[in-house]
């Protein structure tokens, strides 16, 4: 493999694709954002995806100048690719970095696309801005592919070179020359997808089918409420039947499960057809923080309890377990919820930037130890320390008479029983 590779964007997909090449080749590591060059540089790494000896180990040459792409030829392209309020696609980013790298294009390089994008997206949008701003002819200059990611934030067991990755190539010889550079440092091996189309398709239901999973033990989980049933003991009974798939109730944020299937009904609805089922998935787990508020409110009115002005916290407010990344979080609904009852929660999250979580949310984030004495806690993401919470630690948080809403499944019921606490779970 004699390709120089450049990696631009260095976010939570980008930095461990250019830490795995940067291991075995010279990698240049473009971010536009000099306050993250310099973060790297130094040897830190704020998402907790690559470990400080994973990155002063890798030979990786991080810069916020994109000149320095010049010094490459295979430019793999790993932006956010979020949505935006009306819940489509904001492909800005993408179309940001696509006119980067284009202007400094040159015959022969290849460009492949990791960011998670609707089928035909590379090739119908971004293959024209690189021949716009190249000069250069796409298919005769230079080749385009498409790879999509599979980083899972905060996994240190799944990690970039341990997943099977999807490559594809605008024609046989491109697909053979992604599938050669990727499986130089993948461990887990390729999958040669038939079309770029294929691979952007794979990409989206993969997220897609997880989230209308999700959606229905949502909604099996209103159901239940209203018959006075603990959803997870009925799936820990269901999932007895070897073919039972264990999925459970939640909140669904993130920038995968929550963001792609709109990627995917977007384009749908582009080619004259309305996706019923998994834009029925989408209302029912964007609609689930008013539910669980809304049990919460329900149990503080039947304890007769004051609800405005309940004293309430929220363990955990980060989009996931074990990772830092705030964005996209669907506790943000839950404080809403709340704040509509008047009610001001208490957060607190060992994982999250204060100040990040101030800016995107305004929340300023409470001391463990000073959440003391409330009528409910909510667990609502599982970290690690909280796994580690013992039932007394617990039960110093929570008045005699108030309640643990444990949205995890972390704790057994009986188990808080005996230290005098009563739960409700999702």
């Amino acid at each position: 493999m004699n390709r120089k590779i450049s990696v631009v964007g260095l976010g939570y997909v980008g930095l461990p694709v250019a830490v795995a090449f940067g291991r075995t080749h010279p990698v240049i590591g473009f971010d536009r954002n000099p306050e993250r060059i310099n973060e790297l540089k130094s040897g830190q790494d704020k998402t907790l995806e690559v470990e400080q000896d994973e990155l002063t180990e890798a030979n990786v040459i991080y810069r916020d100048d994109p000149r320095s792409l010049l010094e490459a030829d295979f430019h793999i392209i790993a932006v956010p690719t979020p949505i935006n309020s009306a819940n489509q696609p904001d492909l800005s980013p993408l179309f940001s970095a696509s006119k980067t790298v284009g202007q400094y294009l040159k015959k022969g390089d290849i460009v492949v696309f990791e960011s998670t994008v609707y089928p035909g997206a590379t090739e119908e949008e971004c293959v024209p801005i690189l021949e716009a701003e190249s000069g250069l002819k796409c298919g005769q200059d230079f080749k385009v592919g498409y790879s999509p990611e599979r980083i899972n934030p905060g996994d240190k067991e799944r990690t970039f070179t341990k997943i099977l990755k999807i490559v594809s190539g605008m024609d046989t010889e491109t697909l053979d020359i992604i599938a050669e550079v990727y499986s130089s440092v993948v461990t887990a091996g390729v999958y040669k997808a038939s079309t770029i189309k294929v691979a952007e398709a794979a990409k989206v239901i993969e997220n897609t089918q997880r989230d209308l999973n999700i959606a229905l033990m949502n909604e099996l989980a209103v159901i239940f409420e209203k018959m006075e049933i603990d959803t997870l003991d009925v799936l820990e009974a269901a999932g007895t039947k070897w073919n039972f798939l264990p999925f459970k109730p939640g909140l669904v944020g993130g920038h995968c499960i929550g963001v792609d299937p709109y990627y995917l009904t977007y384009k749908a609805n582009q080619v004259g057809y309305r996706p019923e089922v998994i834009q029925a998935g989408r209302r029912i787990n964007d609609n689930m923080a008013k539910m669980i508020v809304s049990r919460c409110i329900k149990h503080l009115i039947l304890q007769d309890k004051k609800v405005k002005d309940a004293k309430i916290a929220i363990l955990g407010l980060t989009f996931k377990e074990n990772c830092p990344d705030l964005r996209n979080s669907k506790i943000e609904d839950v404080i809403k919820e709340f704040n509509s009852y008047g009610i001001e929660p208490q957060v607190n999250d060992p994982m999250a930037d204060r100040e990040e979580a101030r800016r995107l949310y305004d929340v300023r984030l409470s001391d463990l130890e000073a959440i003391q004495n409330c009528d409910l806690v909510m667990l609502a993401v599982a970290h690690k320390q909280y796994q580690q919470l013992t039932p007394l630690q617990l039960n110093q948080m929570i008045k005699s008479d108030g309640c643990l809403f444990d949205l995890k499944g972390l704790f057994e019921k009986q188990q808080l029983a005996e230290v005098g606490i009563d739960m409700l779970r999702i």
